[in-house]
């Protein structure tokens, strides 16, 4: 019996999904989007390629505030979130090869470093919130 490889990421299971597992890809696509139905099968290759990752998918069109809380622009968008920090976000479909590339890396991170200067950038941050905030 062949499972789905990819979770299907609602605003009901998402916060659920992101704080029970501590690597999940998402793949931000819709139903009418060219590139999306491209990186589909590459995604869910991906996902049978390394079945220890949870791999989700958002169907912007379905999930308008998933999408808007990401600010995604353009789909498809790739994320990649460990420990609840999105450490990787990319638009575009990438390859087959691109794709093993930065599941690669993102497993290869240290966390502990990314939490740290995380937190050196939102102390910088910290002054020039107001001009980044155009409304």
């Amino acid at each position: 019996m062949h499972t789905m490889s990819t979770v299907e990421l609602t605003k009901e299971n998402f916060d659920q999904t992101v704080t029970d597992n501590e690597f999940v890809l998402i793949d931000f696509w819709a139903s009418w989007c060219g590139p999306c139905r491209t990186f589909a099968p590459v995604y869910e290759k991906a996902a049978e390629d390394n079945p220890d990752l949870v791999f989700g998918k958002v169907d912007t069109e379905a999930q308008p505030e998933l999408a808007a809380a990401f600010g995604i622009q353009s789909i498809p968008t790739l994320m990649i979130v460990r420990d609840q920090v999105a450490i990787f976000a990319q638009p575009g479909a990438l390859p087959e090869a691109a794709l093993a590339d930065v599941i690669g890396q993102a497993r290869k991170l240290d966390m502990d470093e990314v939490r740290k200067s995380i937190a050196e950038q939102q102390a910088q941050q910290g002054q020039g919130q107001a001009e980044q905030n155009p409304q």
